[in-house]
């Protein structure tokens, strides 16, 4: 495994302000500086939520090993780098203190009825984690992390974030449209939530619309406790399942990520929804509609 940014939704809306939603892959030893980051909305993978021996099988199968390892330094960063023969000492010895943390995680678990939520963390060193993200403003945080004062995995992945940025072309949003992660093609809602109900296309639409959104806000919650890959597997009416059990218990983040363009009376009165510009966030649409 490696350091991936990879985009999942790409829209623009019609005065130019673009929205992006990444899908991230990073050791987990810079959550923490990801995190400071307040203009981004996200969910993450939870060391709470996934199951002890899934986590286990992750760390022996693919363990976090640094990219490169600077020499002891005083201050934040460091220029000087250890070589080859170092290096390969220093995985041995990073692969040995992964080996025991999995071998103490195990034991607690098992000898001692430990929760996985303090089983896991033992292993946070040796992750890889997995976050979706979407904002409307990168350029903070590729000006901080794209740059030579960073630690070197989170520069590795801005560098990556604005590759992915430069190489895709946004969709075009009119106002009104949806800027929707995991896009559900219609057909296949249509198939599978609504045979029957409606007796013309015109009736069909705007359900399938919110639906679709529903969809997208459950699969970007399923990244807490499982791969995004595997979400797929679940049934669209599982995801509505999700998606009002997150409503009714006010789990709101995954609400964060499908947003709609802005009119331009909204605009000029409030150009900002949360810390998406231009763009309405599905959560202040559903948080203001509770209310």
């Amino acid at each position: 495994m490696s350091i991936q940014a990879q985009i999942i939704a790409d829209s623009k809306s019609i005065r130019g302000e673009r929205l992006t939603t990444f899908l991230l892959t990073f050791p987990r030893i810079i959550l923490a500086e990801f995190n400071t980051h307040r203009a981004f909305s996200r969910n993450s993978a939870s060391s709470r939520a996934i199951p002890f021996k899934k986590m286990v099988e992750s760390v022996e199968t693919n363990p976090f090993i640094p990219i490169a390892v600077q020499r002891d330094h005083k201050g934040m960063q460091g220029v000087d780098y250890i070589d080859e023969t170092q290096y390969e000492v220093f995985k041995m010895e990073w692969l040995s203190a992964r080996n025991s943390a999995i071998n103490h995680a195990k034991w607690l678990n098992k000898e001692s009825f430990t929760t996985k939520q303090l089983c896991n963390r033992l292993l946070e060193p040796f992750m890889w984690h997995t976050v979706i993200c979407t904002a409307t403003d990168y350029e903070n945080f590729f000006k901080l992390r794209d740059h030579e004062a960073a630690e070197i995995h989170i520069q590795e992945l801005a560098r990556r974030m604005k590759e992915a940025m430069n190489n895709s072309t946004p969709k075009l949003l009119q106002i009104g449209e949806w800027h929707i992660p995991f896009a559900q093609d219609n057909s296949v809602l249509r198939t599978e939530l609504l045979s029957g109900k409606y007796d013309d296309e015109e009736n069909i639409t705007p359900d399938i619309n919110e639906l679709r959104i529903k969809v997208a806000t459950a699969k970007c919650a399923r990244v807490s406790y499982t791969t995004v890959g595997s979400s797929s597997n679940n049934s669209h009416t599982a995801d509505i399942d999700l998606y009002n059990r997150l409503l009714e218990s006010g789990h709101m983040s995954p609400f964060e990520h499908c947003a709609q363009v802005m009119s331009e009376t909204y605009y000029y009165e409030k150009p900002y929804s949360r810390n998406f510009k231009g763009f309405i966030q599905y959560r202040e649409i559903v948080e203001t509609n509770l209310h």
